[in-house]
């Protein structure tokens, strides 16, 4: 498995605002989308591990817009993992526009490691922090 995961789908009608053009706040809904896909196309999702009681809550989302996207166009989500700590983990998505080719989002989320029991940072042994690491080296 490579480090970096693509996913495709169109922009909804209901994901635009009064112009037609694609609401700002709909860009972390892909991003989302991008990396729950990312993990499912590694061999394990995200419902697996809050099933192991492993939480990856948002501590931090950055977006910079580039290029506008219009009621049906068709994107492409590029995932990756930019930076994992024994803390938390960073997924860097880039938002392709697949008419024209142009980028048109990019940004990313940081998720720390908690515990699904009383939500503390995970500082010791994490089976997921430990899946990751073996995804990013190879």
């Amino acid at each position: 498995m490579q480090n970096k995961n693509l996913t495709r789908t169109r922009v909804r009608y209901g994901e635009t605002d009064k112009m037609g053009i694609a609401y700002y706040g709909r860009y972390m809904d892909w991003f989302e989308m991008g990396r729950t896909e990312f993990c499912r196309a590694s061999g394990k999702s995200f419902t697996e591990w809050e099933a192991e009681g492993i939480m990856l809550p948002v501590v931090e989302a950055h977006c910079r817009y580039k290029s506008s996207l219009l009621y049906d166009d068709e994107i492409e989500i590029e995932t990756s993992i930019t930076k994992l700590s024994r803390v938390s983990v960073i997924f860097t998505c880039k938002i392709f526009n697949l008419r024209t080719g142009n980028l048109s989002a990019e940004g990313y989320t940081k998720h720390a490691f908690t515990s699904s029991d009383d939500g503390k940072l995970i500082r010791d042994e994490n089976k997921l922090y430990d899946w990751l690491k073996s995804l990013i080296e190879h």
